[in-house]
């Protein structure tokens, strides 16, 4: 009787699990490990607390995804300025020079500097040209019989550089209509590699600057 009472109270003493769960603090655990058989309502903490705790681990690991992306945010804070002056605006272009505008004396002088000649007055990798363009070249490079006259770099510069009128399609500033004629012309080194630098006063009263640099097989007419 003595060793079947002992293994009585054996059995109905609770786990070591149980006991824990019934004097912890977590949600759920003393309703899932309580003392007896498997219930209906057990089940049902059960699948609650596991349901919570996957819910709660996909939330952790998409955040952790989200963390090492290393996002960031820009904040910008816009200023409303009553007066403003136009700032000086460059224009770099690789096209130095109109072709249309270089003449045959043109190009006997400054041919090889603008690699349109080699140093014996004849074409220059003529396949990179286009055909039109090649065509108007070789009338140009054709210095049989040609005297050729005085040459001057700034009068070339002003007579083939791009012209403002061509290029200016619309401008505005501060709400009034700028045009061509609010623009002057700055003299530059030959070897400037600047375009176009435009620059406006507050009141649009005193002209901007302009000048250009273009490439000799632009074609424009």
């Amino acid at each position: 009787m003595k060793g079947s009472s002992e293994e009585s109270i054996e059995s109905t003493r609770p786990s070591n699990l149980q006991a824990f769960a019934n004097i912890s603090t977590l949600h759920g655990m003393s309703h899932i490990f309580a003392y007896g058989h498997m219930t209906f309502r057990r089940f049902l903490w059960t699948l609650s607390f596991l349901g919570s705790l996957g819910l709660l681990m996909l939330v952790c690991m998409d955040r952790v995804s989200y963390y090492l992306e290393y996002p960031h945010v820009t904040k910008l804070d816009e200023v409303a300025a009553t007066n403003l002056t136009f700032p000086a605006v460059t224009f770099c272009n690789l096209n130095e020079f109109r072709f249309s505008k270089i003449t045959k004396n043109d190009l006997y002088h400054v041919g090889e500097l603008l690699a349109l000649l080699n140093n014996n007055y004849q074409i220059a990798n003529p396949h990179l040209a286009e055909p039109e363009v090649l065509a108007a070249l070789k009338d140009k490079a054709n210095f049989q019989n040609f005297k050729p006259k005085l040459f001057n770099m700034t009068d070339f510069y002003n007579r083939t550089g791009h012209d403002i009128t061509e290029m200016l399609l619309q401008c505005t500033f501060r709400g009034e209509d700028c045009y061509p004629v609010n623009f002057t012309t700055v003299e530059l080194s030959v070897f400037s590699q600047a375009d176009i630098r435009e620059q406006l006063d507050e009141d649009l009263h005193v002209t901007p600057q302009f000048h250009s640099a273009k490439h000799p097989y632009e074609t424009a007419r």
